[in-house]
């Protein structure tokens, strides 16, 4: 039902009285002025989570926006998630000012207008708001590849404003490249694809640290790559990588955002085994053994639809927001096929496997093997 409604001088008089006055505009607009007293708490982040704000649901919350839609909005959200006693003030700040009420100015340093702006429509979203917008500036993910599927992957999260993004590769751009890895231009080619991307990404968002990192990954790196790492999305394009990439995870405890194509199709998936053991799936849970190579080639051999890692890309850049911000249903357990012919999704049930050598409850880390011989068949 619509909330209660009331003018700013009774606000302020029931806020003198003990009731909490709460502003939900965004906070880049508290600096045209906000109500004496108010608490800036914007109207995503409220209704994401107000027990967090207010325990008591019957604490007496009074509702301020700029001119009282976003309040009401924001009061009906509350009620129906059994706040008992919300009110909005008619007019909101607007007119809390023209009638001379106190009202105090953040000063202009606390306010971050890049942010709010840049990061704008994240904000709204109640899943997301401004605590998950800051828990993303906060996260730090690898990228291993910056070709197909690191391409549209590190733009994605780039933008998003993952804080810290480390891109691992030790390839340079070919010409041939270029269909697919939308990271790189012309002008790019003969250089290393890490200076690229990095390149690229801080233009695109200047806020963000972009490491890059000309190396290929190995048992001797891996974890040192790993290091104060949230999460890995994987952009190999061989075996080997995948391998010794998923080892090193289940180790470290840290999810994988697992994807791969081939021609005309593509696979997704997150494996977090070394947090979850038992219940969460590994690589090797999918893969006990490497297929044989001439089963499995590479795109150098088999060629690839250019657009379809752009596709896959932009799931496993989905797939790791969502792990960051806790949010949704991760994919972990659910291997997810894409068909671009057919232009059809299907999905695999991918249980833990209880005998499985690296992630299977109770089993002592094996150790890195010699990735290159196993997947040869050695």
């Amino acid at each position: 039902m619509p909330a209660n409604e009331t003018t700013p001088r009774e606000a302020q008089r029931r806020l003198t009285a003990g009731a909490r006055l709460v502003d939900v505009r965004e906070e880049h607009e508290y600096a045209a002025g906000m109500a004496d007293g108010a608490v800036g708490i914007p109207r995503a982040e409220l209704e994401d989570d107000p027990g967090f704000h207010f325990p008591d649901r019957d604490t007496e919350l009074l509702l301020i926006c700029q001119t009282g839609g976003r309040s009401m909005l924001a009061a009906e959200a509350l009620q129906r998630l059994g706040y008992r006693n919300v009110t909005t003030v008619r007019g909101g700040t607007l007119r809390w000012i023209a009638e001379g009420l106190p009202v105090t100015r953040p000063a202009a340093h606390e306010v971050d207008r890049d942010f709010h702006e840049r990061y704008s429509r994240h904000l709204l979203l109640p899943e997301v708001g401004s605590r998950g917008q800051r828990r993303l500036e906060a996260s730090r993910v690898l990228m291993l590849g910056a070709g197909g599927l690191g391409s549209p992957a590190a733009f994605y999260l780039a933008a998003a404003g993952i804080g810290h993004l480390r891109i691992a590769d030790d390839d340079i751009i070919e010409r041939s490249n270029l269909q697919r890895q939308i990271l790189h231009t012309d002008a790019d080619i003969g250089m290393a694809k890490v200076d690229s991307a990095e390149t690229r990404l801080s233009a695109l968002n200047p806020r963000i640290k972009v490491e890059a990192i000309r190396e290929r990954v190995t048992s001797a790196n891996v974890e040192r790559l790993l290091e104060g790492i949230d999460l890995v999305v994987d952009g190999a394009d061989n075996f080997a990588v995948r391998y010794l990439l998923n080892d090193a995870c289940v180790k470290l405890g840290i999810p994988l955002v697992y994807g791969a194509v081939h021609r005309f199709e593509g696979q997704v998936s997150v494996f977090d085994a070394g947090r979850h053991r038992g219940q969460a799936p590994c690589y090797r849970c999918l893969f006990p053994e490497p297929p044989p190579p001439e089963s499995a080639p590479n795109c150098s051999e088999a060629g690839v639809l250019g657009v379809l890692p752009g596709v896959i890309g932009m799931l496993q850049a989905t797939e790791a927001l969502k792990l960051l911000l806790h949010v949704g249903e991760p994919l972990a357990g659910r291997l997810l096929h894409f068909d671009a012919l057919g232009m059809r999704f299907r999905e695999t049930r991918l249980p833990a496997d209880p005998g499985c050598a690296v992630c299977a409850p109770g089993t002592p880390f094996p150790g890195y093997i010699d990735y290159a011989a196993f997947c040869a068949g050695g």
